[in-house]
């Protein structure tokens, strides 16, 4: 797995272990809200959990966007797509423009479609999904067809 440059300013950096940095995207609650709906910030075991299974299910980047990590983002082998972009940075394109890159990794990889979960709340992250082509197919899934 190698750097994925996106622009200028959005790179994708390979996971690595970076507590002091990504952990407190996680302690964010509207955060953690939008991503696992849960109402309580993430610990550093479960943090390590996390991580672990991404990057060992699939390929996972941090995204760094102006030289510093703002988020992550990834894709697993089952060709689901997750991304947490921190608060400050949200609303900027920076989440579309991953998961786009995202789809042409997907494309690389030989899938045939891309599977996103949202939460049934979340219509901001409903909007970014939709806005790069994925469809609503149940009430908290939204899909993206590869083209070949």
């Amino acid at each position: 797995m190698t750097e994925r440059i996106i622009n200028e300013e959005i790179k994708l950096i390979p996971y690595y272990r970076n507590d002091e940095v990504s952990l407190a995207w996680y302690q964010d609650l509207d955060v953690c809200k939008q991503v696992d709906n849960k109402d309580e910030p993430y610990d550093i075991d479960l943090l390590h959990a996390m991580y672990d299974f991404l990057s060992s299910h699939g390929d996972c980047y941090y995204i760094e966007y102006r030289g510093e990590l703002v988020g992550d983002v990834s894709l697993r082998d089952n060709a689901e797509v997750a991304i947490v972009v921190c608060k400050e940075y949200q609303n900027r394109h920076i989440g579309r423009l991953c998961v786009e890159e995202m789809l042409k990794l997907a494309k690389e990889k030989g899938m045939e479609t891309v599977k996103a979960n949202v939460y049934s709340f979340n219509s901001q992250s409903q909007h970014m999904f939709e806005s790069v082509g994925f469809v609503k197919t149940d009430e908290e899934w939204y899909e993206y067809k590869v083209r070949g």
